[in-house]
């Protein structure tokens, strides 16, 4: 079985492109024309000279010894939250950028949940001297204001989207809309494996980088290249993607994707699509996605503003579907307590939505002699208001 995309921009029964007819040119343009542009050397050489010099990559492997002694195996955290912009977001715009500049374009659009990918985009495009446009949910704005106020800082314009929850799914709806109405100087920078192809796969080619210095990081540090599990959040998807990748189609390494199950998966009040959510097409693609009985999409929760999101990339829901991942549904409590448990035991706050990741391990049970490596996809800087609020560590 595949759990690459296949030519028509499908992971088994998820994917392909739904869109209107508007935005036809601009999807068939780039899902023509990107494999092409990624080969190009000049491309792979600036590409990988701009993740060396001026994202910080490799980002390093971290023996968490102290986590690892707690749950009495080895675990690694993969520090994607030391890239500059302080997380893996900036992989896929830094990628997505170069591709804007050969297709022609001279403006950038552009969708935030918790302002991670709104900063990386803003920050390519402040770089590269092109025009920036964010939408993010009034509601996101709110309790993200440091994310809020790097953006501006880097020139570009933050619009709130003020229809149905105010948060991730209304921006990604906005952004599309203003797509549609720009078609041709403008490229869309999608910040997860969501929407139509082919930016899942293309997101996700962009975001392999995590999981190929893994890979060669584990051969130098533990005489092989693979790990036992390989542990990483999913909201759209898009750092677990990137964690995944090489390791699709690896046997000996298990993936295990955490979901935001909010104040409980049946509570009412959850993001956990692969328990809660139908096949159905949200925002391009074919995936899973949490909707009522006639097919509306409902209104998602997480304390954690990237993983408020009704659905999954279509790559997830193929692994979903497949057993090749498994799925566990996290809530916030629980990400609370791990994202403490990590700071205190290794002087790392992690952002909220790698919370989520961290709180598997008593579920995992891992072996002494098992390797674990967590995708630590973001910092919690952004998440202090959040984490003070809610620890009251001012009190």
């Amino acid at each position: 079985m595949s759990f690459n995309v296949d030519e028509r921009g499908y992971y088994g029964n998820f994917g392909g492109a739904f869109i209107p007819e508007m935005l036809y040119p601009n999807v068939e343009e780039l899902r023509s024309r990107y494999l092409d542009i990624i080969a190009e050397p000049s491309f792979q050489e600036e590409f990988h000279a701009l993740l060396k010099d001026y994202v910080g990559r490799p980002t390093p492997l971290f023996k968490a010894e102290r986590l690892s002694g707690k749950y009495n195996t080895n675990i690694y955290l993969k520090r994607e939250d030391l890239c500059h912009t302080g997380a893996h977001k900036i992989n896929n715009t830094i990628g997505q950028i170069l591709v804007a500049k050969r297709l022609g374009k001279s403006k950038i659009v552009a969708e935030t949940g918790a302002g991670q990918h709104g900063v990386a985009t803003a920050t390519v495009c402040a770089l590269m001297g092109m025009e920036c446009i964010v939408y993010m949910g009034a509601i996101d704005i709110e309790r993200q204001a440091p994310n809020v106020a790097r953006m501006r800082m880097l020139g570009a314009h933050v619009v709130p989207a003020t229809s149905g929850s105010k948060t991730l799914k209304d921006a990604t709806n906005e952004a599309m809309r203003h797509w549609i109405n720009h078609p041709v100087d403008t490229h869309y920078i999608i910040g997860s494996v969501v929407g139509p192809h082919p930016y899942p796969d293309m997101v996700a080619r962009f975001q392999a980088v995590i999981s190929e210095e893994i890979r060669f990081q584990l051969q130098e540090k533990e005489g092989r290249d693979y790990p036992d599990y390989v542990i990483a959040c999913v909201g759209g998807g898009s750092n677990a993607a990137g964690a995944f990748y090489h390791f699709l189609d690896e046997p000996r390494t298990a993936l295990i994707a955490a979901e935001a199950a909010g104040l409980g998966v049946n509570s009412g009040h959850s993001a956990a699509t692969t328990f809660l959510g139908k096949p159905g097409v949200l925002h391009g693609s074919k995936s899973l996605s949490m909707q009522t009985e006639d097919g509306q999409v409902i209104e998602p929760y997480s304390i954690s503003a990237g993983l408020d999101y009704p659905g999954i990339g279509p790559m997830h829901a193929h692994l979903f579907e497949s057993g090749r991942a498994t799925f566990y549904g996290v809530t916030d409590e629980e990400a609370l307590v791990a994202a403490v448990e990590c700071s205190q035991l290794e002087g790392i706050i992690p952002a909220l939505e790698t919370a989520h990741a961290l709180a598997v391990f008593e579920r995992l049970q891992a072996k002494p002699n098992e390797i674990v490596v967590v995708n630590v996809s973001g910092r919690g800087d952004k998440d202090l208001a959040t984490y003070q609020n809610r620890l009251k560590l001012n009190d």
